[in-house]
């Protein structure tokens, strides 16, 4: 991860949120051969006495559930848009072209958890991310021998983050012209490109202070 200061969001809260806006996270893991696993999962954010706590569930017996009983150390990423910035709307065109994008890198200890706190967790989850208690989907709508033969094929796991680190790389290091060139350039794209243009016009007073 890059350790530039101009790079880097100082606001916690504004950190946080970007975590919960971006909640289908790359969990990263190396089993006992030393070799990488992975997968996504919906993650849910908890802060207990100002730690913060990762929670989220997976399936049983596969690579990566096996790769955690023997090493507790994970990385945990948050991803949000990303794109390709050209050179050819630079000042200074003589510069290589960059990728803008905005990322978050989660590290900690990840420890299982039992039953009853793999049943109240998806009931939170769930809830969560259904946004509506009248919804059919909803936890508390399912059938208790659905609810039974789907906690026997999952576990749920807690992880205590003990480092946290992001990358908003917003184009911090060009000259205010550039730096308006390429919000311009990025309002006229794709859905990821907007949004990282307006992610950059946020921030425009904080980099160019008048």
């Amino acid at each position: 991860m890059y350790k530039l200061s101009y790079f880097k969001e100082n606001n916690a809260a504004v950190v946080i949120d970007f975590m919960k806006q971006h909640s289908f996270a790359m969990l990263i893991g190396v089993n006992a051969e030393n070799k990488p696993v992975a997968t996504q999962v919906p993650v849910l954010l908890k802060e207990r006495d100002g730690v913060m706590y990762l929670q989220a569930h997976i399936m049983r017996q596969t690579d990566h559930h096996k790769a955690f009983e023997n090493n507790k150390n994970v990385l945990v990423v948050f991803s949000g848009a990303h794109t390709y910035v050209s050179a050819s709307v630079y000042e200074n065109k003589q510069q290589a072209s960059t990728w803008n994008y905005m990322s978050v890198h989660a590290k900690g200890e990840l420890n299982f958890l039992n039953d009853e706190q793999l049943l109240n967790m998806l009931h939170e989850l769930t809830s969560h991310f259904e946004n509506n208690d009248a919804s059919p989907a909803s936890y508390k709508n399912l059938s208790e021998d659905y609810v039974q033969r789907l906690s026997k094929a999952i576990v749920a796991f807690e992880i205590k983050v003990d480092s946290l680190e992001n990358v908003f790389k917003l184009s911090q290091n060009k000259d205010e012209k550039t730096f308006d060139n390429i919000v311009s350039s990025l309002q006229t794209g794709d859905a990821e490109q907007k949004i990282i243009a307006e992610e950059m016009q946020k921030r425009k007073d904080q980099i160019f202070p008048k």
